[in-house]
């Protein structure tokens, strides 16, 4: 885009914090902030009525009709194809990191890092290049995250917890799941739950599109076989 100010739309549920982000943007050369939202809604409007480069959007940002975090980006994703996004975030969860990597955000900042990383960050999503800052780098190495996720997934939960999440994922509610695998609600729940705090999930959403992520469909015979074999010897 040489000649041409690079537009760029951002959100925050923070008013302090958008409105700083806004002061700096707005003072660098070959940027220019078309517009700030602090929901989903007011995102998806200015969007909608305003021609956008590039999104940087907080991950954890609630009120708004369409969510927040990977179900906001997957719908700007798709929504906006030709709108790129940028992750902003003081969450430090590794399965977090995973999930928007593996759902197409290629740059995450976090917001323990300085502003300066934003300009490499703007840079690196218009030319669909990956970008981390220093933290979520570091968060990566540690867990050595990469974008399989069936491998890991299969290593962090017990076979039946994974048979749980991957009929969530296919749609069942909690008490369809205990009636085809003839347990008890309860148990299906604390199953459910477990398989959440195993991840670093606490919201219903994230582990749906973490389960379609992780391509959980390829593993329903394993899992289901080991499944029915532990429950045979509760």
């Amino acid at each position: 885009m040489q000649g041409q100010s690079i537009r760029v739309a951002i959100a925050d549920d923070h008013p302090l914090l958008l409105t700083g982000l806004a002061c700096e943007l707005s003072q660098l050369s070959g940027f220019i902030v078309v517009g700030k939202a602090q929901n989903s809604t007011e995102l998806i409007e200015l969007l909608s009525e305003r021609a956008v480069d590039v999104v940087i959007s907080d991950y954890t940002m609630p009120g708004g009709t369409h969510g927040d975090g990977l179900a906001l980006f997957g719908f700007i994703r798709q929504r906006f194809p030709n709108t790129q996004l940028i992750a902003l975030t003081m969450m430090s969860n590794p399965n977090v990191i995973r999930s928007l990597l593996s759902h197409g955000v290629r740059c995450i900042l976090s917001k323990a890092d300085s502003l300066v990383y934003i300009v490499d960050a703007l840079h690196a999503a218009l030319a669909n290049r990956r970008f981390l800052s220093p933290t979520v780098d570091a968060i990566m190495k540690m867990h050595g995250i990469d974008d399989g996720a069936n491998t890991s997934l299969t290593k962090k939960l017990s076979p039946r917890e994974l048979e749980v999440v991957r009929l969530f994922v296919s749609g069942l509610t909690v008490s369809e799941i205990a009636t085809r695998l003839h347990r008890s609600k309860q148990t299906i729940s604390t199953q459910k739950m477990n398989a959440m705090r195993r991840l670093g999930i606490k919201r219903d959403t994230d582990l749906i599109i973490y389960g379609i992520d992780a391509n959980l469909t390829t593993l329903s015979t394993e899992a289901k076989a080991n499944s029915t074999t532990s429950d045979n010897e509760r």
